[in-house]
């Protein structure tokens, strides 16, 4: 025999051999797994996203809101958006119900810049940044971002809600502890699951309950931080900042401010929390905002010292692991920041508007919460079913303002939430009032 033929002859005797000894490998496995295992339709359930118990909660709602002929107030399709109108199913409405607080998103500027950098880099940056590499429009946000709050950098997230979640999470583990203020947003409670850090609320922006829990806890952990909201987006209040600032100093603890929609509604020239109390930026070690509000894009930021920002730029998984930031969104908010700061009269004009609709709703004797009268104004409604009524009643009479409901708040704290804009006119919201009063008579 050739040593050709015997090679041959070889090679299919192992390839013999290996098929057999993984045959019998299957059948070992197959003679020691469970028979109850194979097949069991008691197993089944859990590949039925019907029988998910947070969607059968959901169902619950929408075959109840069915039965009550209350119709759903929700993702109603806009098809024009101007400052504070809208226009759906070719009607125009007063519309309440989104963040466009300076009215950017619709500047001409805005547009031009976005379109811009669509023509230079296309419709997508392709790839995380460390991938793809820098697009200078970018930076030029970030950089900017950084000079306005007066810290050494910041870094830019493709979402907002992620923001908080990767930096939280990345940062923080099992033996540090965050404590966060009790109505703080979702993406923090988020983030801090994922961090595995132990988690303690306090009492709304009360900072002796803070203070209580840093005396009895602090000593038991590493690092400890502390989350605020600038402005809390679901009734319109804000913290004593310089009280927390001194608290987390005395206790070695770090301090995170949440400035979704604080930036471009408080201070003289929209600077924020910051600027409401005239504090340095140094004065804070995280600071979050998100592009979708005032800065007319989408997305969110991290500000704050040089070894903050290039730990999260190198190391963050939301960003390292994540697409870049579009470039014309990353241009339509570099061009939204420089007119803000250009035209303070627009953060002025939300101001005066944000107080008369706070004015006019008292005097009408409407439960406002907490709100101090800065972009967001809630009406507490303290039912579900009202509040849908009530959203229903002004949409027929062309206002438009979303619910917010359980679980989202609690059953007693359910609610209208009133986003004010700049563009708002005094006319509109005395209207808007009036025809709220109506809707809670005839509810």
């Amino acid at each position: 025999m050739s040593n050709l033929n015997k090679s041959v002859k070889d090679l299919l005797i192992k390839k013999a051999l290996a098929k057999r000894i993984n045959q019998n490998k299957k059948k070992d496995i197959s003679s020691h797994r469970p028979n109850h295992y194979i097949g069991s339709p008691d197993l089944a359930k859990y590949c039925q996203f019907e029988r998910f118990s947070a969607y059968q909660q959901l169902e619950v709602l929408h075959k109840g809101a069915e039965q009550l002929e209350i119709q759903d107030p929700f993702f109603k399709q806009h098809e024009k958006l101007e400052g504070g109108i809208t226009w759906i199913k070719g009607k125009k409405y007063i519309n309440y119900a989104n963040y466009n607080y300076l009215n950017l998103a619709n500047e001409r500027a805005v547009k031009d810049a976005a379109i811009a950098a669509i023509e230079q880099y296309g419709t997508s940056a392709s790839a995380s940044r460390i991938v793809s590499g820098e697009r200078a429009i970018s930076k030029e946000l970030e950089l900017e971002l950084a000079k306005t709050y007066g810290v050494d950098d910041a870094l830019v997230f493709v979402s907002g809600h992620a923001t908080n979640v990767t930096t939280i999470g990345y940062l923080f583990e099992k033996n540090d502890l965050i404590i966060h203020d009790a109505l703080i947003h979702n993406s923090v409670l988020q983030g801090i699951q994922l961090s595995g850090a132990k988690r303690f609320s306090f009492k709304h922006n009360d900072y002796y309950d803070l203070e209580k829990i840093l005396i009895k806890e602090r000593e038991n952990f590493n690092r400890v931080l502390i989350v605020l909201e600038g402005l809390y987006g679901m009734d319109g209040d804000y913290p004593d900042l310089p009280k927390f600032i001194q608290i987390k100093n005395q206790h070695h603890a770090l301090l995170m401010v949440d400035e979704a929609h604080s930036f471009g509604v408080m201070g003289e020239h929209g600077l924020g929390i910051k600027e409401h109390y005239q504090l340095k930026g140094t004065e804070v070690d995280i600071w979050m905002g998100t592009l979708s509000k005032v800065l007319a894009g989408c997305g969110g930021y991290i500000a704050g010292n040089e070894a903050l920002i290039k730990h999260l730029r190198y190391c963050a998984p939301g960003f390292l692991y994540s697409v870049g930031i579009v470039p014309a969104t990353a241009a339509s908010s570099v061009a939204a920041l420089k007119i803000m700061l250009a035209e303070p009269e627009r953060v002025h004009s939300l101001q005066k508007n944000s107080q008369l609709f706070l004015k006019l709703a008292k005097e009408r004797g409407f439960n406002v919460g907490f709100s101090q009268g800065y972009a967001v104004v809630p009406i507490l409604v303290k039912n579900s079913t009202k509040a849908v009524s009530l959203t229903n009643y002004l949409f027929d009479h062309y206002i438009n303002v979303q619910p917010i409901l359980y679980p989202a708040v609690e059953e007693k704290m359910a609610r209208l939430r009133f986003f004010l804009s700049s563009h708002h006119t005094a006319q509109q919201i005395k209207e808007t009032i009036e025809k709220l009063a109506l809707a809670m008579k005839a509810i």
